[in-house]
């Protein structure tokens, strides 16, 4: 028990700490409740899914930048398609643009691993494209989600205290990372990212890994932004602020950003704790601009904390 808790110290930490906000939310707000947890839930989606896509990536030792716009490309594509589509072809409909996420992020792990510039580099440069290319999907926001697609995560199911947000949330990435984290290519991601020439010595390939993280991290991507159009109704092709708060999410949860170490469970919970922060500031009726200093603040400060410990982590390494 003494060992599991040593080892799970981190995330057991992220959860009491959860656990102190939502009981900080009541007293501020006594009629918070389910109905309050599951519009926190269908906010959070997007932001989780984007943080889930991100923390693959940092596992296996890079970063991705354009994680957003992908995000942005997914949505816009589900909103066109699903204007006017019968309900037999949202199934049909929704795999498509989760093809189009993996592809997405093949591609851009395809680039770094044959330019073999720097990840932060190419996916920069991507963001800008996959901006692009779903600002020529859709110019303005528009399209229209398939009714009973998008009911599958408005509301609750069983227990009034469980949304179905949540229950998506949990149900994708366990469908999707479970079985990755237990398999051959799970344990390559996070060799590769602990010491890549290692990995290499004992026989990973390195690029086809590598492409693979990004190709899962693009998946990902299109969940979150398949999510929002389900969530709104509508695809909006400008890309939201989910850039900034999936790092900062990825880094409380525990990963090191120089990667090899870390899961998808404490990042979610992280996710959870920035923006119920982001709820309670709004409960106390704080200036919405001051709302974003301080969050944009525990992001940065988040961030911050996470490359001075990979820093000194490489140092100590190094030695």
């Amino acid at each position: 028990m003494k060992r599991l808790i040593a080892k799970n110290g981190w995330t057991l930490g992220l959860v009491a700490l959860l656990i102190a906000l939502f009981i900080f939310t009541r007293l501020i707000q006594p009629g918070f409740g389910a109905s309050g947890l599951e519009s926190l839930s269908r906010a959070t989606l997007p932001f989780a899914f984007a943080t889930a896509a991100m923390a693959v990536v940092v596992i296996a030792g890079g970063i991705d930048l354009s994680v957003a716009s992908m995000m942005a490309v997914a949505g816009v594509t589900a909103a066109v398609l699903m204007d006017g589509a019968s309900d037999a072809m949202a199934v049909p409909l929704v795999l498509l643009v989760l093809g189009i996420g993996l592809a997405m992020g093949a591609l851009n792990g395809a680039l770094i691993v044959m330019t073999r510039v720097p990840d932060i580099v190419v996916t920069l440069a991507m963001l800008f494209v996959w901006e692009g290319v779903a600002l020529l999907i859709l110019k303005a926001p528009g399209g229209a989600a398939v009714p009973w697609v998008r009911e599958m995560i408005v509301g609750t199911v069983l227990f009034p205290w469980l949304p179905k947000a949540f229950v998506v949330l949990v149900i994708a990435l366990a469908v999707v990372w479970v079985p990755i984290r237990r398999s051959n290519l799970g344990l390559s991601i996070y060799a590769i990212g602990s010491d890549e020439r290692a990995a290499y010595r004992s026989g990973i390939a390195i690029g086809r890994t590598r492409i693979a993280a990004y190709a899962i991290c693009g998946l990902f991507a299109a969940m979150g932004g398949l999510s929002l159009t389900l969530s709104t109704g509508n695809g909006e092709p400008i890309p939201g602020p989910y850039l900034m708060a999936s790092v900062a999410a990825v880094v409380l949860g525990g990963v090191v950003l120089g990667g090899g170490r870390g899961a998808l469970l404490g990042p979610i919970i992280a996710v959870f704790i920035l923006r119920l922060v982001r709820m309670d500031l709004t409960l106390l009726s704080v200036d919405p601009n001051v709302t974003t200093i301080v969050e944009g603040s525990i992001m940065v400060a988040v961030v911050m904390l996470g490359g001075i410990l990979a820093v000194r982590a490489g140092r100590v390494k190094t030695a």
